[in-house]
């Protein structure tokens, strides 16, 4: 019998899954490993060399693992759910003059249902992945914090859990630096592993070009959207563009042709096919609607609740008073936060402690 349970563990085959692994394996846990397969990369279209969590490879990284550590390991195909899910909903998103997050509706409706479900089924009473996170319970309630590393805290990506997969949820890179991760890693005589690069791009997007697959995926976008207007804050057209959905709020490269100045995609209307540019101070916002709200620390809001909100992967994030307004959140911030982009996810923070999150419904000037 082991020690502290039976446990399953989402294995991609790349470092942080594999040494997470090993941490539960030897403290005492009865470990199941699994690889979700999410992603044909090939049905992409696109250029660059499969690589990442779901290629040939890394699935036999995973089980090569499991056979030396004398556990037994599943490969699951969820490629059916991950297509219904997550990439009709990005390229839905896009279409609606929207900028989504996939990792996020992933974790959410897609791996963890997954896990969960198939943990059940094997008995298991526990489940656990490789994020950089922590949780803890706390007063009945299951809590996301960030990660002891700052550099990889993947605490962002994770607000959408409900209290009922948190329970049954571990992180054991929680606590760690990458680097120690690396070392555990070299130490136990996985060296090629601990060397191999990691990938950023969104999984099913390999080549990181966004707009190229949502050309692929929908043939008539380009020719149906092809010479709609760019517009300056006024309203007055200034150019022609190649379809709004090629476009992201913030952006200022790529736009095909110069205005003379430095100028910004600041909003994207999807109803007229039109994207309007401006200045950097137009990108400033003093507040946000966040909506689909999902909270983990607080069973509610109280009216001037101070946090510190995220509003995109990489930010540092504002600090901030929240609102309740009916199902939604209204956020003002304590200062102007830029290049805010419906669709993304706002995390809300109280110090370390994921108080929430929601999905950016629009932004606002006062």
């Amino acid at each position: 019998m082991s020690k502290h349970g039976k446990i399953l563990v989402a294995m991609s085959g790349g470092i942080d899954s594999t040494v997470a692994a090993l941490l539960l394996h030897n403290d005492g846990y009865e470990v199941v490993g699994i690889t979700m397969k999410t992603w044909d990369y090939a049905a992409s279209g696109g250029s660059k060399k499969e690589t990442g969590c779901c290629n040939l490879d890394s699935i036999n990284d995973a089980r090569q693992l499991a056979v030396d550590m004398g556990f037994a390991h599943y490969i699951v195909d969820i490629r059916e759910e991950f297509g219904e899910s997550v990439i009709e909903n990005f390229v839905d998103e896009y279409i609606a003059g929207r900028t989504p997050n996939p990792c996020v509706l992933c974790n959410t409706h897609i791996k963890w249902s997954a896990l969960i479900r198939r943990a059940k089924q094997m008995d298991c009473e526990f489940i656990a992945t490789g994020h950089y996170a922590r949780v803890r319970n706390e007063y009945g309630r299951y809590i996301i914090s960030k990660a002891a590393d700052d550099t990889k805290d993947q605490s962002y990506v994770l607000w959408g859990l409900a209290q009922e997969n948190l329970s049954m949820t571990r992180f054991p890179l929680g606590q760690l630096k990458k680097s120690e991760v690396r070392t555990m890693c070299l130490n136990w005589g996985y060296a090629d592993l601990a060397r191999k690069s990691e990938s950023y791009e969104i999984c099913f997007i390999p080549d990181n070009d966004y707009r190229g697959f949502l050309k692929r995926r929908v043939p008539a976008l380009e020719a149906n959207l092809k010479g709609g207007n760019f517009l300056n804050t006024e309203g007055e057209v200034i150019g022609e563009h190649d379809g709004y959905p090629f476009y992201t709020i913030g952006q200022r490269k790529g736009l095909g042709m110069a205005f003379g100045k430095q100028v910004f995609v600041t909003d994207i209307i999807a109803e007229t096919n039109s994207v309007v540019l401006g200045d950097d101070d137009d990108l400033k916002r003093s507040g946000m609607i966040v909506g689909k709200v999902n909270l983990q620390k607080y069973e509610s809001i109280i009216d001037g609740m101070p946090a510190v909100a995220r509003v995109r992967y990489k930010d540092a994030g504002t600090a901030c008073r929240l609102y309740n307004q009916g199902a939604n959140i209204r956020v003002k911030f304590d200062e102007f936060v830029r290049a805010i982009a419906p669709g993304q996810s706002a995390v809300l923070y109280e110090d370390d402690d994921v108080i929430g999150g929601g999905i950016i419904h629009s932004s606002f000037m006062l």
